[in-house]
């Protein structure tokens, strides 16, 4: 029952849940004191064993760090750890351990030394012969003798930081052996056969010219087929398929259906805010001082401002929109602002879901172009004395002489062979330093930039194009009022309360759920599925982690009814979530109110094949006829099953491959429509040389050498029957 919804009429029951939640709280902790909450699920388990939550938390934290090394080398800020991710790899990490226990696959010591010092047939490590740490300097050929030296300095070292780098180290690469050995084995067992390899070559290339019409599926309205599909007929459908493999369910899962109110403005929002923008629009255009208004929040949710060449705003279409470095306003403003003269305020205008008002403070040329000298400074260099050096050509340095200074000192070999000319760019294309440089100095003067490649003199030699607006702007959301959203507040109580009134005196729980979908339809709402996997739940259209905890409770609580509502409705970020619990779908044999909306779906389908193939029987391709009904051609092969602006149908295209020169074939259920085919002619096999396919069956091969790692973790994973638990263990729903 929607517990909160009866509480808004009778206060005396906040007392009740308060005291049952007080009593749930003190109880859940005696239980842990006692030692009666241990977890039976934990994190999760693999072939029915708890996965070790310590180890799980150290390949999370291992992971972690790797990440902000990484980052830091090359200068980024570290992204977060994808824990889903890591999970995958651990625990397929497990299951190979479990495999090679199995197996008896070790790595012995004499083993390893060979393996990591590329002796006795084995070829060095990638990373290796890529680090200068690890190649001589003259040959760059891998140095067995400093990575030893790097090893035993590793390991001999007094900071335990460094021994236990050697460990991890140490452990990577035994494992990763002990992989390539597995992976090793179970390529042996990959063979293809001549017949493999002929049935293949045959299908890339036995090619069929063909003439064929289609009447689409698409053409028929589903409504026109409702009637038909009563409860009688459909259950006589599904004892009929139930069996077919599509039906048949993969893996337990648990079912809600919900629906969403929207949070969203009244139109009593929507004046005051439209008011807020004309004052806002009014006072921007009177201040002075734009940066002070632009920073202020009250005017603007940007606070952001500058007036460099990095205030510039291009349209949507402009080819550098998508980088991210620009303002951008849509493409209809666009001729406002090729009018708009210094000090002209636009606006408001929506982009991104905001309303935006610009002032233009300057203006930016499309087109730039500039020459210059690079005095390049690497690692090790004096930073001051290059400087210097620089400072005294840019004493020297004009417009005369700049080339032979160009082809004398510049660093940038791709440009000094054009005499330091750098061609036509767009500001931004260039180093901060250097954009803010050519954006802005006069054309023909001469000066001198630091960027990280060193020092720049340079000479802005041309802008060109149109002038794209710098621009100061506010930007405001319509957001809906306080007293909006106590009013959607009070409409989502209300109407789970009425659900809660109308299911009350529905017994069969799957009647609740249709009464549950149909009330939604009547006000307007629509009633979406979701189901979630009991081995690994998760959510992707929801906006709240409090959201998809409420739900994961409603489903997952034990002994849960079919037919059980939310007790309140759930917010989720703008909008309320109102769901009821469809059920529990087990893995195998579906239930015919599973697999239902299914059923209903392939059986108006059917109904359509049929009436679609009543109207083709015993035609000509000509003779068929309807709306869009064309004769079309095509060439097709067994590898190929596409058919220009139709899609893939391979139960077409195999038909053709039976049929005689000249024959057409009865209509054909497709996957768009239902077809009728004529065979016009069989092109020539050209014969092939190689008369054992040699050729076809290594291709053969690789492709599934190609996917033995992946297709191997996939088996092992649902052999092992994994349970990732990590989402229903962290909510507390499920331990």
């Amino acid at each position: 029952m929607a517990i909160i919804g009866k509480i808004r009429d009778n206060g005396w029951l906040v007392l009740i849940v308060i005291g049952i939640a007080l009593m749930a709280f003190i109880m859940g902790d005696w239980s842990k004191i006692t030692g009666n909450s241990e977890p039976v699920y934990g994190l999760g388990t693999v072939y029915g064993e708890k996965v070790d939550d310590k180890e799980f938390s150290e390949a999370v934290n291992i992971a972690r760090t790797n990440a902000i090394q990484q980052a830091q080398q090359q200068g980024q800020q570290p992204q977060e750890v994808d824990e889903s991710r890591v999970w995958k790899s651990f625990v397929e990490e497990l299951l190979l351990e479990k495999e090679y226990e199995a197996l008896g696959i070790e790595v012995s010591d004499d083993e390893f030394d060979a393996y990591l010092y590329a002796k006795a047939g084995f070829e060095p490590q990638a990373e290796f012969l890529n680090s200068p740490a690890f190649t001589d300097s003259i040959t760059k050929a891998f140095s067995p003798k400093k990575l030893e030296a790097r090893i035993n300095e590793m390991r001999e070292s007094t900071e335990p930081e460094q021994v236990t780098a050697w460990e991890n180290t140490e452990e990577y690469y035994k494992t990763k052996r002990r992989q390539e050995k597995y992976f090793d084995i179970l390529g042996q067992g990959i063979y293809v056969t001549k017949l493999e390899a002929k049935n293949d070559y045959l299908a890339d290339n036995e090619k069929k010219s063909i003439s064929y019409v289609i009447k689409r599926f698409r053409d028929l309205a589903d409504a026109d087929f409702e009637k038909m599909a009563t409860d009688s007929k459909l259950k006589k459908y599904f004892e009929s398929h139930k069996n077919d493999k599509k039906y048949q369910v993969k893996e337990n899962t648990r079912r809600l259906h919900y629906f969403e109110i929207n949070i969203k403005p009244s139109g009593e929002d929507i004046e005051q805010f439209n008011d807020q923008l004309d004052n806002l629009k009014k006072q921007f255009t009177a201040t002075t001082n734009d940066s002070a208004f632009v920073t202020n929040r009250d005017n603007s949710e940007l606070a952001f401002y500058t007036s460099g060449p990095y205030s510039t705003a291009i349209p949507k279409s402009h080819r550098k929109a998508q980088e991210g470095k620009y303002i951008v306003y849509p493409d209809g403003i666009d001729q406002l602002y090729k009018d708009a003269v210094l000090g002209d305020v636009v606006g408001p205008y929506e982009y991104n879901g905001s309303q935006s008002i610009g002032k233009v403070i300057g203006f930016t040329s499309d087109t730039i172009n500039a020459r210059h000298i690079l005095i390049s400074v690497n690692e090790g260099d004096d930073v001051v004395a290059k400087e210097a050096f620089a400072d005294s050509l840019l004493k020297e340095v004009n417009n005369e002489n700049f080339e032979s200074y160009v082809s004398k000192h510049s660093g940038d070999t791709g440009s000094a062979a054009k005499g330091g000319d750098l061609g036509d760019f767009f500001f931004g294309d260039m180093v901060p330093q250097f954009a803010t440089y050519v954006a802005d100095k006069p054309i023909g003067e001469i000066g001198m930039v630091q960027t990280q490649f060193g020092f720049h003199i340079i000479q802005v030699t041309a802008r060109k194009g149109r002038k794209y607006p710098r621009l100061a702007v506010v930007q405001k959301t319509l957001k809906s009022s306080q007293k909006t959203n106590k009013a959607i507040e009070s409409e989502a109580y209300d109407l789970l309360y009425k659900l809660d009134e109308k299911l009350s005196n529905v017994n069969d729980p799957y009647k609740r759920i249709a009464r549950f979908d149909t009330t939604a339809a009547r006000g307007d709402y629509f009633s979406k599925t979701l189901e979630l996997r009991d081995n690994a739940p998760a959510f992707t259209s929801f906006n709240t982690r409090y959201a998809e905890d409420k739900l994961l409770d409603l489903v997952f609580t034990e002994e849960v009814e079919v037919g059980t509502l939310v007790n309140s409705p759930i917010k989720d970020k703008d909008r309320y979530i109102i769901a009821i619990f469809a059920g529990k779908v087990e893995k195998g044999e579906p239930k015919f109110e599973d697999v239902k909306d299914v059923i209903k779906a392939d059986f108006i389908k059917e109904q359509k094949v049929k009436k679609l193939k009543s109207q083709m029987k015993k035609k000509k391709l000509s003779e068929i006829k309807g709306t869009g009904v064309t004769e079309q051609t095509a060439e097709v092969t067994m590898a190929n099953t596409q058919l220009s602006g139709v899609g893939y149908e391979p139960k077409v295209v195999g038909a053709v491959f039976g049929l005689g020169e000249g024959k057409r074939s009865l209509p054909l259920e497709g996957t768009t429509g239902v077809f009728v085919v004529k065979l016009d002619k069989s092109l020539k096999v050209l014969p092939t040389k190689d008369k054992e396919y040699g050729e076809q069956r290594d291709k053969l091969a690789s492709a599934r050498k190609a996917q033995l790692q992946t297709t191997t973790r996939r088996a092992l994973t649902e052999l092992a029957d994994v349970v990732d638990n990590r989402r229903l263990f962290n909510t507390g729903v499920r331990r």
